[in-house]
C-alpha cells in the first residue's frame, strides 16, 4: 500500500453521486469506484459491479466472481484478507470496472462505458500499472482499442485468458469472465502469472516511484 494512502476505497475521491446516466442512476443502489493500492503495480478491471459487489461498494468482492477474483489473488500474495471479505486488505493490486453502476436487468450499454471512460482512464493514469488484468472479453476489447496495437476483433477472450499481451507501456494478461470461469481456468490464470510474469522484471515502463 502507497505510504500516503489512508484509504482503499474510492482514494482518488471520484463522484460518488454520479448522475452522467440516465437509467444507471435510475436502476442502480449505489457508485462503485475502484479499490485497492494506488500505487499499484496489477490493475484488474471488470465490465461493471456484480450484485454483490453493489451491496459492498467494492469491486471484485462478494460470493461467485468476487471470491474467485480474490482467492486468486490471495494464492499470489496481492491479498491479506478471506476471499469472502467485504473489505479487503490488498497490497500491489487494485480493482475496477469499466461502469461503475449496475443495472440489474441488462449489461452497460457502449454509451454507458463511453460515458463512464473518463474514471478509467484517471485510474490508470495516476495508479500508473505495469500489468492490467481485463476480466472478460467486451473488457478486453474495450481496452484494445486505447492500450494495443490490435484490432479489438482480433481478440478472443478463450484464446487469450492467462496469456501476456504486450500494451502500450505495459503488459495485459486477460482473464475469462471470473462469474464462469472454471476452476481449471482459474488455475491456469493463477499460474501464468506466477510462472511467467512474477518470476521475471515486468516492470517496463520508465519513471515508476520507488516503493
Amino acid at each position: 500500500m502507497d505510504a500516503n494512502q489512508t484509504e482503499f476505497a474510492n482514494p482518488f475521491g471520484m463522484d460518488p453521486d454520479c448522475e452522467n446516466c440516465d437509467e444507471l442512476c435510475a436502476a442502480r443502489d449505489r457508485v462503485v469506484h475502484g479499490y485497492g493500492d494506488v500505487g499499484a503495480e496489477f490493475l484488474v478491471v471488470g465490465e461493471r459491479p456484480t450484485a454483490a459487489a453493489e451491496r459492498n461498494g467494492i469491486p471484485f468482492t462478494g460470493e461467485g466472481a468476487g471470491v474467485r477474483v480474490q482467492s486468486i489473488f490471495a494464492e499470489l500474495g496481492f491479498v491479506r484478507s478471506e476471499p469472502d471479505a467485504t473489505e479487503p486488505d490488498v497490497q500491489n493490486v487494485f480493482f475496477t470496472n469499466l461502469t461503475r453502476c449496475r443495472h440489474p436487468d441488462r449489461d452497460p450499454t457502449d454509451e454507458e462505458i463511453a460515458t463512464c471512460e473518463p474514471f478509467l482512464n484517471a485510474e490508470i493514469r495516476m495508479i500508473n500499472p505495469q500489468i492490467i488484468v481485463p476480466a472478460g472479453e467486451r473488457v478486453l476489447r474495450e481496452l484494445a482499442v486505447a492500450y494495443t496495437t490490435r484490432s479489438p476483433d482480433s481478440f478472443d477472450i478463450e484464446a487469450e485468458h492467462a496469456t501476456t499481451i504486450r500494451g502500450r507501456g505495459f503488459e495485459l494478461v486477460p482473464m475469462r469472465d471470473p462469474a464462469t470461469m472454471t476452476d481449471a481456468e482459474a488455475d491456469a490464470f493463477r499460474d501464468h502469472l506466477r510462472e511467467n510474469v512474477l518470476s521475471r522484471d515486468y516492470r517496463q515502463t520508465k519513471g515508476r516511484r520507488s516503493r
